[in-house]
């Protein structure tokens, strides 16, 4: 980055936003590039302006949801952390203390003190008053049985209600399924905005990405483009992630996934049956069904599972238990093993070691998604991602505004780039759009959208002879 004066003003003419039909003319003997680039530019401005209110969204939430774990610690301390005693009580009597404070509703499972100065949290489902969705939480102390406290909670991670709020924020607005629309629109045209920004940047001569020496517009052209070359790995992350369990490309990365034999094996909750996910406990099951739950403990303990761990008491009588690590941070613990109730023999083991590559990095792509992988460190570096996707949403729009004339507001970018593309390039080009966005259909069908539009106002520009480059 250069700290020599600039002589460039804002009205000096900018590469980057042609304002003539020879701007989108390739000049003999050029690269292919050429005629591509502002065709990117079209798509990376366009993009960037209609889709940047969601990512704005889901970046202000996602910074928030980041914080929402330290800040959960604090707000809930009372129930979270205890004293540290001498020996803890079995986890039989603690989880009859719970009851005997919250009688209501069935024992889903129950997560032991994972530390010393940790409570343990028996959940229950089914409670009066308490979301289909989510368990209530009762917060035992492991050393006196004394019931600190009972949370909703929600979620593998034991999301409390602030982080649930804010995560359900996040995902979907509140507004259940059609509010997850949002999130995926953001993630699935995240990495295409970030990926143009990043050809249109590199494709600019090196003397033009200074920051240092510029005012006006160029000065918010380097700043949004110099955040965006450092924050784009993240992006991208972000964008492929998020998109992992979205309800419509979602659903597409679960079947490739299962074609190719990378699904996330589950143990088995029954004495026969192959990998099957084992459901919470149903109203009939009792929590100390059969051997109880300190054999059970004891026999995934022989196993090897170390602290965090979570009981699933027998779903029926046909059930096992189910004794499943949880820890979900780095080094990841996901072993689990069904337990007999009647003799506490282990009856299945599913190692994480032994689960599929994709399975793996699906779990640890998640993990890192949500903050908890490599705890406050991940955290931070979320926020920060976060902070920057706001910056250069907030520069973009300042761009727009910098760029109208006069009384005109953020003049578009000329039609006609699509033209000036090779035959040869174009079909290939379109063709892989095509197929990614049947993968990624909210980018697929809001592309399509565009294009059409975009077309129909040509053709409408055209017949009234304002038409801003040659047919």
């Amino acid at each position: 980055m250069t700290t020599a004066p600039s002589t460039e003003t804002d009205d000096s003419p900018d590469p980057d936003f042609p304002d003539s039909p020879e701007s989108v003319t390739p000049a003999p003997g050029r690269s292919i590039w050429s005629p591509l680039r502002p065709l990117v530019l079209r798509l990376h401005f366009y993009a960037g302006v209609l889709v940047a209110p969601f990512l704005l969204v889901a970046a202000t939430t996602g910074l928030l949801y980041a914080a929402s774990f330290q800040a959960e610690k604090i707000v809930y301390a009372q129930e979270m952390t205890v004293p540290v005693g001498e020996s803890k009580l079995p986890i039989s009597e603690q989880v009859a203390a719970a009851r005997e404070e919250h009688p209501q509703g069935t024992v889903a499972a129950v997560r032991p003190s994972p530390e010393a100065d940790a409570s343990t949290r028996v959940l229950l489902s089914g409670v009066p008053g308490v979301d289909a969705e989510h368990k209530l939480a009762v917060f035992v102390d492991p050393y006196t049985g004394e019931v600190r406290g009972a949370l909703e909670q929600y979620g593998s991670t034991g999301a409390l209600p602030l982080r649930t709020w804010i995560d359900e924020f996040h995902r979907d607005l509140h507004l259940g399924e059609t509010g997850r629309l949002y999130s995926e629109l953001a993630a699935s045209w995240l990495w295409v905005i970030a990926g143009g920004g990043l050809v249109l940047w590199f494709s600019r001569r090196r003397k033009q990405r200074k920051v240092r020496g510029t005012s006006g517009r160029r000065r918010t052209l380097g700043l949004h483009g110099t955040v965006g070359v450092w924050a784009a790995a993240g992006f991208f992350f972000l964008s492929a992630t998020g998109l992992t369990w979205s309800a419509y490309a979602g659903s597409h990365i679960d079947a490739l996934r299962t074609s190719l034999n990378q699904a996330t094996p589950t143990v088995s909750a029954s004495a026969g049956g192959e990998h099957a996910e084992h459901g919470s406990a149903s109203a009939e099951s009792g929590a100390d069904h059969g051997v109880g739950l300190d054999k059970v403990l004891a026999a995934g303990r022989a196993e090897g599972l170390g602290d965090p761990v979570e009981i699933v008491p027998p779903a029926d009588a046909s059930s096992a238990y189910v004794v499943q690590q949880v820890q979900r941070s780095w080094p990841t613990k996901q072993d689990a093993v069904a337990v007999n109730p009647t003799n506490g023999q282990v009856m299945d083991v599913v190692r994480f070691a032994d689960h599929p590559v994709l399975a793996k990095l699906s779990r640890w792509g998640i993990d890192a998604h949500t903050g908890v992988l490599f705890g406050i460190v991940n955290q931070i570096a979320l926020m920060g991602l976060a902070l920057c996707l706001i910056l250069l949403i907030l520069w973009g729009y300042r761009m727009w505004w910098q760029r109208g004339r006069t009384s005109a507001f953020g003049r578009p970018i000329p039609r006609g780039a699509w033209q000036q593309v090779p035959p040869y390039v174009l079909v290939p080009l379109m063709a892989a759009v095509t197929v990614i966005g049947y993968f990624v259909p909210l980018l697929g069908i809001p592309l399509a959208a565009f294009i059409a539009v975009d077309v129909v106002l040509g053709e409408i520009a055209y017949r009234r002879g304002k038409r801003t480059y040659a047919r």
